[in-house]
């Protein structure tokens, strides 16, 4: 299997566990997927934050144009759900799909035949699905969560670590599941809707709200 070069959009926490990610991958001796890691890349230089990786940005979105030879394949090292989806949208048009791999580590369990992963997807440690899961392209789903049967996942929603969805649930596009949240089965959450962390979903939400709590309301 050739090896592929890749360059992880973002450079902060996420960005690095995603980096975590493509190793534990290519150092799994089932994997099919191999990975070096080039460099990070950011929207604007000029904003990188001191909890970035600064030592080791390659540039900004230029340099992607610039260097198309210097790289196999990307990743969203992008953490949020909005941010997320805007910088998605931006660079999909100019790197199709096929530069977008889906990472999933290899401790993620779910039914893969009957389950459908859109690319630039990420599945980290320990996840647990079931059976007939959709997650759109460019999602996330980070470490420890439950994904119950039938559940849909829209464009690059950001699934936090320990959330649980039961099954049936349809999130759309953009939406937030903070970390240790709950939604409750057949429930739907509107596009770029934000659960708060540890809240409990126990009604359908609109598209644009956020919802904390227990149960979770509509700020």
């Amino acid at each position: 299997m050739k090896r592929q070069r890749l360059v992880i959009i973002g450079a902060g926490g996420h960005a690095r566990e995603v980096r975590w990610l493509a190793e534990a991958i290519t150092e799994d001796p089932g994997s099919s997927a191999l990975y070096d890691f080039v460099g990070y890349v950011v929207s604007d230089l000029a904003h990188a934050s001191p909890h970035d990786s600064t030592g080791e940005i390659r540039g900004d979105t230029m340099w992607l144009l610039d260097n198309r030879d210097s790289f196999d394949c990307l990743a969203l090292g992008i953490g949020y759900a909005a941010p997320r989806f805007k910088v998605a949208g931006e660079l999909e048009p100019l790197f199709g799909p096929e530069f977008w791999p889906s990472l999933i580590h290899p401790s993620a369990d779910f039914d893969r035949k009957s389950s459908q992963v859109g690319h630039g997807v990420s599945i980290f440690a320990h996840v647990t699905g079931t059976v007939n899961l959709s997650i759109g392209p460019f999602s996330v789903v980070n470490y420890g969560c439950t994904i119950g049967h039938e559940t849909e996942m829209g464009r690059a929603c950001s699934i936090n670590p320990g959330a649980n969805l039961s099954g049936g649930i349809k999130l759309g596009a953009g939406v937030l599941v903070g970390t240790g949240a709950q939604v409750l089965q057949y429930l739907e959450v509107g596009d770029h809707s934000i659960v708060g962390a540890g809240a409990v979903v126990t009604k359908s939400l609109p598209g644009g709200v956020t919802a904390v709590g227990m149960p979770a309301r509509i700020l």
